[in-house]
């Protein structure tokens, strides 16, 4: 859903946008693009549900929240619980009465434009060190997006292949007893000695197809590493 009158392609992006970020960022409820052209108005481009829009048009209103801190002036903002936020005294307690927790906004830049993504979450303490280093890939992603409706595809693969790559380090943490730092390396010397991708060799070895990861084979590989 949206509140502009976008072209349909581009508009289909930006809430194609929205919804991969709510499925695919953890902790995540709800999630919203904000614009500002020049001094103008705060609007909403795009959004996941009525909800979002919501605590975004609150925010305009009161011109105050991480929504409208993250647009005029701050690059990133992170509240955990809304509810007690000293940073937003009008808007937390508002947002926590429409049954939000926890939000994150973080700047778009396109153009002469500024943009934020926002992230909303029902839960207090949603988001971790995890979530948002996560949320800044999908942002500086989205930046792009705004301009470029082709750009959602390698969005989803960067998002896709960052989690196979955490997914497959830990298949190789527990299976060989070692710490995250090696099993990394483990990965990085298989993808070079192979020539293939690193995302490649994870989604091989989360699915089991890849033959490195049992037997003579991978201890062999593995002895190599320094």
């Amino acid at each position: 859903m949206a509140t502009t009158d976008q072209e349909p392609a581009r508009q289909a992006a930006l809430d194609l946008l929205t919804d991969s970020a709510a499925g695919n960022i953890p902790g995540v409820d709800h999630v919203s693009i904000t614009v500002r052209d020049g001094q103008g108005p705060l609007r909403t481009l795009a959004a996941t549900d009525d909800l979002a829009e919501r605590c975004d048009h609150l925010q305009y209103e009161l011109e105050e929240g991480p929504c409208y801190a993250a647009v005029t002036e701050e690059r990133f903002v992170l509240v955990n619980d809304l509810s007690v936020s000293e940073a937003f005294p009008q808007y937390g307690p508002r947002a926590a009465d429409l049954g939000m927790g926890s939000q994150a906004a973080m700047q778009l830049v396109h153009d002469t434009r500024t943009a934020g993504l926002n992230l909303y979450a029902h839960m207090t303490g949603a988001f971790d060190e995890g979530t948002v280093q996560l949320a800044e890939l999908f942002a500086s992603h989205a930046a792009a997006l705004l301009g470029f409706a082709t750009q959602v595809d390698q969005l989803t693969q960067a998002l896709r292949t960052r989690t196979d790559i955490a997914a497959a380090v830990g298949i190789v943490m527990e299976r060989y007893g070692i710490d995250r730092d090696r099993a990394f390396s483990f990965l990085a010397r298989c993808s070079q000695g192979r020539n293939v991708k690193i995302r490649v060799l994870a989604q091989q070895i989360i699915d089991g197809s890849f033959p490195g990861t049992m037997g003579k084979d991978v201890l062999q590989e593995w002895s190599q590493l320094p």
